[in-house]
Parts: structure tokens; sequence; C-alpha cells
């Protein structure tokens, strides 16, 4: 009989379900934004597990600085840099920290995000840049100026989101800066071919940050329905992060990748999500 599993249930949400043993990233540097906590957190210890020099960045000071020390503790390399990319001085400061301290960035993560959503009609100018500028801008201007310090070989991956695809109602406008992120990784990934760079985006499902997916209202009313019959873990997203950025990814490049238990495979009526359905004679 299999012993069961005893690590908290918490590490889980951070560790690969199945643990390997590669270490393809030795002496490599990954910046990830947005990693002070959730996906970005375990893309970051993913890569840390892995041998990289990780660069974790945000806006809590405190968040960034546990995570970064904890990893340390761990034996691997990282830092924190404080950055806000709600605004363009804090990521061209990014770059330059990144790079005078490691000496390249060969792996972009751009995961950060702004969450600010709602109805179509009831959305504001305020609320469309502060999204756009975080979740479209930001990586567009952290790619610019990582390109100058990423050498042959090196990867951006840009993490999207299922939103980008196929939306549910009041996502916006989230759904709008993740479908031009999709675009933008095409474009991208079409101009930065030739310096024998990849770059790639990942659309994630419904991912359980929290211990009890109870907690989290966005993730209440998915799982009937879902092919994978669980809700994702930051684990599963930082365990394709890694392979698009490995060398055995080197002939995949422009490709917007569903990681998300299936969800976008579905058709899905829930009258929880789109409320009561009326036929029109």
């Amino acid at each position: 009989m299999t012993p069961e599993n005893t690590t908290p249930r918490s590490d889980r949400l951070h560790t690969a379900i199945n643990p390997s043993d590669m270490h393809r990233f030795g002496g490599k540097t990954v910046l990830v934004t947005g990693s002070t906590r959730g996906i970005g957190e375990g893309i970051a210890r993913r890569f840390a597990d892995e041998d990289a020099n990780v660069v974790v960045t945000g806006r809590s000071s405190a968040d960034g600085q546990a995570v970064a020390d904890d990893i340390q503790n761990c034996g691997a390399t990282a830092t924190f840099i404080e950055a806000d990319l709600a605004d363009i001085e804090p990521i061209e400061r990014l770059v330059t920290r990144t790079v005078n301290q490691f000496g390249s960035i060969d792996v972009l993560v751009n995961n950060a995000a702004a969450w600010t959503h709602g109805p179509f009609l009831d959305r504001t100018v305020d609320d469309w840049e502060t999204v756009i500028n975080v979740s479209l801008r930001a990586p567009w201007l952290l790619s610019k100026h990582a390109i100058d310090s990423m050498p042959a070989g090196g990867s951006i991956v840009n993490i999207s989101s299922v939103h980008s695809m196929a939306s549910d109602p009041q996502r916006f406008p989230y759904n709008v800066a993740k479908a031009g992120l999709n675009g933008m990784t095409r474009s991208m990934a079409a101009d930065l071919g030739p310096l024998n760079i990849t770059v790639n985006a990942i659309l994630p499902g419904p991912v359980q940050i929290k211990d009890d997916p109870g907690d989290d209202p966005l993730l209440e009313h998915r799982l009937e329905g879902l092919p994978a019959d669980r809700y994702g873990r930051p684990a599963d997203i930082a365990g394709m992060t890694a392979f698009l950025a490995s060398k055995e990814a080197r002939f995949v490049t422009g490709a917007s990748i569903p990681v998300d238990g299936g969800w976008t495979a579905c058709l899905h009526d829930d009258p929880d999500v789109y409320g009561t359905r009326h036929s029109v004679d």
C-alpha cells in the first residue's frame, strides 16, 4: 500500500506533484514578477529548485523578502526587489538592479497582473488604466528592457489566463488585457526568434491559492464539470513555465497554452455563473 502524503497541504500547493531531480537552470537568472505570493511564488520556488538565481519582485516588501529568505534558507539563491509595475520607472529600475547583481536575465516570467474587473458598463477609465498598465504595458516594457541583457537561448513566459479565450461575465477589462497579452506573445515570438529567444504564454484555469478553496469565492462554483476533478495549484503552472523556459522547449514559441484542468475544453452552463437562462421564441 502506498503511504499517504504527509506533506502539509499548504506546502503541497507550491511543490511539484512528481518532484524532479533535474537542475536545468544552474547559473541562469530568472526574474518572476508578482512573485510575493500565489502563482508567481510557486514559479519562483520551482526555478529555485532547479538551481536558478531567482529575483522575487512585487509591491509588498514584507511578503517578497519572506519568500526570498525562505528560498535562501533552502540553499538556493534569491533576492527581492520591490517594484510597482503600474509605473514606468520601477520597471526600468527592476531590470537594471537584476542585471547589476547577476549579470543577465536568462528567463523573464511576466506574471504580475491587476485583478480589477466587473460589469462592462460600470468600469471606469481608472479601472482600465490600472489593469492595462500592470497586465499589458508592464510585460511589454519589461521584455523590451530585458532583451538587451538576455543571451541567446533565453526565454520569456507570459502568464495570461483562460479568460483571454472564453470569459465569464463581469471580467472586463481583465479579459481584454489577457487577450492582448496573447497577441503580444505572438508578436514577440515572431520578432525575437532571430535572436534565439522563445516567447510563450500560459493560460491558467482555476488555481487554488489558499489552503481552503472555500475561502476563495472565485473557485466555489468551478470544480463540478472540471475534467481534472480538482483545482489547479501553483505547482501546475510552475511546471509548465519551467518546461517552456528549458532547452527541451526550444521549438515551442508563440504558443498560448491552457493549463486549466480541461476547463476550456468544455461547455459550461452553470446557473451560479450565468444566471437563469430564458428561451426567446
